[in-house]
């Protein structure tokens, strides 16, 4: 004999026991350690999938005084988490029509090159986080754009009676805050701007979002073909209606505005009925889905800044979201064009500081 002891279980000799048990506590710590690994691998993923601007950066002090974030004192925090802030927050949310990329160009419906702000929202939210106002800007709105600073150096020019959306087409997100701070004196906190492809990859990781329409919907440029009625969407025809202008009124930017505030509360439900915290594969189906197309400022270009936001607004409903267009008027110089309309517009805008 070898000197083996058979005290241990059924007669097991001890050594190969300790021997099996090690082998077993290895190949726990290895996969543990591929579990972390791909977690990690999963996060520097999605933080790498988001584009980035530094707007503070660009634009310096020449801006509307910036509102003060505190951070919550709420007793239910734990110790150890960092406090959320509770503050009021506005940040500008652009739709971006951009056609690069080949998913972009699948879902442009069009040859333009390019790209413009198709879609743009004030996102106010109330100090506490638990009522936010959603206002949009009509795209075919004239304004004076400012002189804006360019990535290659140097600046725009100011330019007078120009269309709102130039100014993302000329001077990118940069320009684009910069336009809607001097039209409201209203100090953007951020910016998050995402794309066709986006917009319609997120609907579809969410499972689809149903919409209710007042009227039909016939829209050869939009491609959407739709009687009045609940209709539960894809992605592609989410975006076609966050689109549609044609088929639907007076064919005018007004008219797309109404649908796009129908899509954002019904974005919110669906978010809020998807129980995202129990399922790990889809919370990152839609969180590739979301990153994959997104540019933010740089106070919001990684998971766990938005997810910090996220957090912050936990007690933010769909029915506490208040949807409104900024007051326009025809303008003067163009029947297919509008201008704010005051002094309406400018107290709208002073409710938000």
């Amino acid at each position: 004999m070898t000197g083996l002891d058979e005290s241990g279980d059924a007669g097991r000799p001890r050594g190969r026991r300790s021997t099996v048990l090690k082998i077993a506590g290895l190949s726990l710590a290895g996969l543990l350690v591929l579990a972390a690994g791909a977690a990690g691998l999963a996060y520097w993923h999605l933080n790498s999938n988001i584009k980035s601007v530094d707007i503070d950066q660009a634009l310096g002090d020449d801006r509307p005084a910036k509102g003060v974030t505190t951070p919550s004192s709420s007793a239910s925090a734990s110790a150890s988490a960092s406090p959320l802030p509770t503050g009021s927050l506005n940040i500008l949310v652009l739709g971006s029509d951009s056609r690069s990329g080949k998913a972009n160009k699948a879902l442009g419906g069009g040859s333009s090159s390019g790209a413009r702000s198709d879609t743009a929202m004030v996102v106010h939210i109330d100090a506490g986080r638990t009522k936010a106002t959603v206002v949009s800007i009509p795209r075919d709105t004239l304004v004076t754009r400012p002189s804006c600073p360019l990535k290659s150096g140097g600046s725009t020019s100011v330019a007078y009676n120009a269309m709102f959306n130039s100014a993302y087409s000329v001077g990118g997100p940069v320009c684009a805050v910069k336009t809607v701070e001097s039209i409201t004196n209203v100090r953007m906190d951020h910016y998050i701007e995402i794309d066709f492809s986006g917009f319609a990859k997120l609907v579809n990781a969410l499972g689809g979002v149903t919409v209710t329409t007042d009227e039909d919907i016939d829209d050869d440029d939009s491609h959407l073909h739709l009687k009045a009625g609940t209709h539960h969407l894809t992605g592609k025809q989410a975006l076609a209606l966050a689109r549609t202008r044609h088929g639907i009124g007076d064919g005018s930017d007004l008219g797309r505005i109404g649908l796009q505030q129908k899509l954002v509360k019904a974005l919110l439900e669906q978010i809020a009925s998807t129980n995202l915290l129990t399922d790990p594969a889809k919370t990152y189906e839609v969180a590739q889905a979301v990153t994959s197309s997104l540019t933010t400022d740089t106070g919001l270009d990684s998971i766990s800044e938005l997810v910090s936001l996220g957090r912050s607004l936990s007690g933010l409903s769909s029915t506490s979201v208040k949807t409104v267009t900024m007051p326009v008027v025809t303008a003067p110089s163009d029947a297919n064009r509008v201008v704010a309309k005051e002094p309406a517009a400018s107290e709208l805008w002073e409710s938000l500081r």
